[in-house]
């Protein structure tokens, strides 16, 4: 079986998909060794470890290259968030998904923002077209951004979601992404009117993924999560560093890591 079939396979078996979200090749292979069936990329955090701040200011090139690195190291599927195509000229974005296909993604994640949901259902169907060129049955994972980007309320904002998933599913999209809401009773209708495995991101309040499965989602991503996790315990660490000099508490801090140059070797 292809990575890109396995990697669809994940979203229909009987459990939920629980994705963490990688940044570079060394967090990769520790969500890898961890137990992940597949492994994602964060725009935001693969950003921020380069020093660019998120929403698609990241160059394509960069990206590209913090892919390939990722897939070199990894046994199971990567699929990468490519925010919004870093473009809305789809010959642009043809070649894009080509090279993001050539770099080693087997799925990405494909945001809408603020644009036009036609504008967007028209970048799905020129990047499954490109996908298709270039041999990959690519995992295209719609995201909707009218909780996080609040471009609506309420049951207007439910029913935009419904209506935009439907859209997008009829252009080519494998899966839906609703990123923001955590209310149960709010997924479990995404989960029902939704034709496509329906994917949540983590953040406080979310139910766990057991509940979330229950509801009818397929798949959990950690976003930005675990990228804060991480570099909330450097900033600590090393402010107590700065502080003592004291060399001793760093070690429990890395238990469990492995060898590095035996692990890439």
């Amino acid at each position: 079986m292809s990575q890109a079939a396995a990697f669809k396979a994940l979203h229909s078996g009987p459990e939920i998909l629980v994705l963490p979200n990688a940044w570079d090749a060394a967090s990769a292979a520790i969500m890898e060794d961890a137990g992940a069936r597949a492994v994602a990329t964060s725009s935001a955090a693969v950003a921020w470890a380069h020093g660019y701040a998120d929403g698609d200011f990241f160059p394509v090139p960069l990206v590209l290259t913090a892919i390939a690195e990722m897939s070199r190291v990894l046994k199971v599927p990567l699929t990468a968030d490519i925010e919004g195509g870093y473009t809305d000229d789809l010959s642009q974005l043809s070649e894009t998904i080509k090279a993001v296909v050539g770099a080693g993604a087997v799925g990405i994640n494909l945001e809408d923002g603020k644009r036009d949901p036609a504008l967007h259902a028209r970048k799905i169907e020129a990047a499954r077209k490109a996908a298709d060129q270039a041999g990959v049955a690519l995992f295209i994972n719609a995201r909707t951004d009218v909780y996080l980007k609040g471009l609506m309320e309420g049951e207007a904002a439910q029913a935009e979601v419904i209506a935009r998933a439907r859209t997008y599913a009829a252009a080519g999209a494998d899966g839906v992404f609703v990123p923001g809401p955590t209310d149960e009773a709010l997924l479990t209708t995404f989960a029902k009117e939704i034709a496509l495995p329906v994917n949540a991101m983590a953040r406080p309040g979310l139910p766990s993924a057991a509940r979330l499965q229950a509801a009818g989602l397929r798949r959990l991503s950690s976003g930005g999560g675990l990228f804060a996790a991480a570099y909330g315990t450097l900033a600590r660490a090393t402010a107590a560093y700065l502080k003592d000099g004291e060399s001793d508490p760093l070690a429990p801090l890395s238990e469990g890591l492995p060898s590095f140059n035996k692990w890439f070797g």
